[in-house]
């Protein structure tokens, strides 16, 4: 039984190791673990940057994502992204992802928030059919970036 919940304090060191895991996975890039475990602790002591959630089953934690705020002036609403999206290999299609994406959903439609965005990797082919699987589409935007070095 995978329960969700919104993450606690006592959640960061799995959290800190679940984004050092998915930036290598995804980038093959090492992060500094001073500066992600400051990053994850900022969000718990300011909740105006965002609020994690965490998927656990029989008490440990399999997985963790991350809510961001965007204000839309068109809708006179928040959308929620998702980020730092990350399931231990081991648990991956299963389902849990969608569990969480559900429970996420809903919590949206009950605080009136516009909806739900998130950004993938261009090459994670396999996020990207989990993703047009809970009907979300990427048909309306490109992404672009600038990142300071």
């Amino acid at each position: 039984m995978i329960n969700i919940r919104k993450a606690a304090l006592s959640d960061t060191l799995s959290i800190i190791d679940f984004q050092q895991k998915m930036a290598w996975e995804t980038e093959e890039l090492k992060l500094d673990p001073g500066t992600v475990k400051k990053g994850v602790n900022a969000v718990f002591e300011n909740n105006s940057r965002g609020q994690y959630y965490v998927a656990e089953e029989d008490g440990n934690l399999i997985a963790s994502l991350l809510i961001t705020y965007e204000w839309s002036d068109w809708r006179n609403c928040n959308v929620w992204w998702l980020q730092s999206v990350y399931v231990l290999p081991e648990y991956r299609r299963r389902g849990v992802f969608r569990q969480m994406y559900n429970h996420i959903r809903l919590l949206a439609e009950k605080n009136d928030i516009a909806g739900l965005r998130l950004y993938v990797e261009t090459k994670n082919g396999a996020a990207k059919k989990t993703y047009e699987s809970l009907g979300m589409n990427s048909e309306h935007y490109s992404f672009y970036e600038w990142m300071r070095k």
